[in-house]
């Protein structure tokens, strides 16, 4: 089994040159208005089947946050027809891999196969979509892991609760505002039936997009989605909440004690425009800018030559309504937070002022192409992109016309970008701090 999977895994990575060039594709709705999206190549023997549903944290009652993620792991206890505990099984048997995603905005489930498992990976998800079994033995499993998952990666990692404080602030009336895992408090307060329901509003085909990505002939392929998804009843009209956040008066200034640290951290946060928004692909190339490398402007500068932090990042973190863009670093010895903030702002001001040099700028475009072809590198990453660009961006040939985007920004964009979202008065100044101990 081992040797299979090593075996699919090379298959997928040795294919890159070939999933670099452009992705050709098919798209059609069943009667229920599942959306449906093949794209075939058999050069490789692998099929993804992947399904992608259009709820995530922000699609919840803010007293009982946590669900979108908490589905994620419930909908692998099982189904009419799969028995409990037999999902991952039934996978790896098969010579398979699988795994599920949330965030603010989706919930990702996908299937990794040989081709000749498309029919399994199909009847799978349409059992995950039809037959779910949501039961208390279910739910008070998943409670736990979610517990120990929340206990592993936030409240007992270093630096894992920066998130949290962060978005509380950058956002007052979005579900932004809420982490993506969410209260456990609410996950342990909440009924059966109110994940009965959840699973009722949002996991219809109407809301989801299902993607058949590899080597398949379409015809069959086809034949087998009717078959498997097209009696499944369509749901309610799921309609995605909107929200309008004022202008931050700022800068808002906040402090965070974290017990599992010792090096303190500077953060700064600003709210950015969603992710089809053309200046969110300016900060994007931006943040390439200021911190992706040893090369970038900020590690050079505090890192390698006055050696002032440990580390500098700087991030457009893009979902389907708002950004967050996040900028700081973590100072070395006597170095305070304040003389790393002043730093980056320097570095900020400048990019609002002045032009890139031209050589900075194609470097720019560079990593722009090679993240581009990256991202379509394997079978599996073109289904993701896939059902990405038509769930979240309405435009599904962006697997193809992206980096176009990319390639038309100006350094003139790049400055005057800079100047309309990095704004000192219009910021979040996190703290975050190591627990201090009371002396005794």
């Amino acid at each position: 089994m081992k040797k299979l999977l090593g075996f699919m895994s090379l298959l997928m990575v040795s294919s890159g040159i070939i999933f670099a060039q452009e992705v050709e594709f098919e798209e059609y709705k069943l009667d229920n208005g599942m959306h449906v999206i093949l794209h075939q190549d058999n050069n490789v023997p692998v099929v993804t089947v992947a399904v992608s549903y259009h709820v995530g944290s922000k699609n919840e009652n803010p007293e009982k946050t946590g669900f979108a993620h908490f589905f994620e792991h419930l909908l692998f206890e099982g189904t009419k027809n799969i028995e409990r505990g037999e999902w991952f099984k039934l996978v790896s048997s098969n010579g398979g891999s699988n795994n599920a995603t949330t965030n603010y905005d989706r919930t990702y489930y996908y299937e990794n196969f040989p081709s000749n498992n498309l029919e399994l990976g199909l009847w799978m998800e349409s059992e995950r979509l039809m037959h779910p079994i949501i039961n208390q033995i279910g739910v008070d499993t998943q409670k736990e892991v979610v517990q120990e998952e929340r206990r592993l990666r936030v409240d007992n990692q270093p630096y894992g609760r920066w998130q949290e404080q962060m978005f509380k602030n950058l956002f007052s009336k979005h579900p932004y505002r809420w982490t993506v895992i969410g209260s456990l408090e609410h996950l342990a307060s909440a009924s059966l039936e109110d994940f009965q329901n959840f699973n009722k509003k949002f996991y219809v085909p109407n809301n989801a997009v299902l993607v058949v990505a590899g080597d398949f002939e379409k015809g069959e392929a086809k034949r087998m989605i009717q078959d498997y998804f097209g009696p499944i009843p369509k749901g309610p009209d799921v309609v995605q909440p909107t929200y309008v956040e004022d202008p931050i008066q700022g800068p808002i200034k906040v402090q965070y004690e974290d017990p599992n640290i010792q090096i303190p951290l500077i953060m700064m946060g600003y709210r950015t425009p969603g992710q089809t928004e053309r200046d969110a692909y300016v900060l994007d190339m931006i943040s390439t800018y200021l911190s992706d490398g040893k090369s970038s402007k900020l590690y050079k500068k505090l890192v390698d030559e006055k050696k002032m932090a440990l580390q500098v990042f700087a991030f457009n973190g893009s979902q389907e309504d708002y950004g967050a863009y996040i900028v700081g670093g973590l100072p070395v010895g006597e170095t305070s937070l304040e003389d790393i903030m002043k730093e980056i702002d320097e570095e900020i001001l400048k990019l609002q002022t002045e032009l890139i040099s031209e050589n900075d700028y194609q470097k720019l475009q560079n990593k722009a192409e090679n993240n581009f072809v990256n991202s379509n590198s394997s079978i599996a990453g073109i289904a993701g992109s896939l059902a990405n660009y038509y769930l979240l961006y309405d435009d599904t040939n962006l697997i193809n016309t992206q980096i176009d985007i990319y390639r038309s920004i100006t350094r003139e964009e790049i400055r005057d970008v800079a100047a309309k979202y990095l704004k000192t008065d219009q910021r979040v100044e996190l703290e975050y701090l190591p627990e201090q101990k009371n002396a005794n």
